[in-house]
């Protein structure tokens, strides 16, 4: 039995901010993955690699990020992603990135408070992401709420910011 290995993508997003590092700065600003924080205390069993593509709010995120996003997906030799992402365009890069790539399976996820907070959502995010990603052989599915739904059929509260 083979062992599993994922690639993860940082592209930004709340899951990334960190407190500003300037004197008195006040925005957040996007800092190393937090994919690597949450890995240090998994100690996981399976094999990982982890590439930052861009840092930026998912609401700046345009055609030509999603694009170099699936080319990199495309052109790697790995065939399990994990992308963390901010929640504003989740679904949009997932279902841009369905019609673009097939034969992989692509994992996006984020969190509505930073990994740095302590009540953040993202260990509990990327935790599901990482369990789905040891069953689904194919297809691009969203890990969010402690649920992991295609790209096709998931869908987010506009209230309550909950991703069903």
């Amino acid at each position: 039995m083979g062992t599993l290995k994922i690639t993860f993508i940082q592209t930004g997003g709340t899951i990334d901010k960190d407190y500003p590092k300037t004197r008195n700065g006040w925005a957040f600003e996007i800092g190393d993955p937090a994919i690597l924080r949450v890995l240090e205390k998994l100690n996981p069993s399976f094999e990982y690699e982890i590439i930052t593509v861009f840092r930026k709010d998912s609401l700046e995120i345009d055609l030509a990020d999603r694009n170099q996003l699936a080319a990199l997906i495309q052109n790697h030799k790995s065939s399990i992603f994990i992308i963390t992402h901010g929640t504003d365009t989740l679904i949009e890069t997932g279902q841009f990135l369905e019609k673009k790539i097939n034969k992989k399976l692509i994992i996006l996820t984020g969190a509505l408070r930073p990994e740095r907070f302590t009540n953040s959502d993202a260990a509990l995010n990327i935790g599901t992401a990482i369990g789905v990603a040891n069953s689904l052989k194919k297809g691009v599915y969203i890990a969010m709420n402690g649920i992991a739904q295609s790209v096709d059929l998931v869908r987010r509260d506009e209230k309550t910011d909950r991703f069903y």
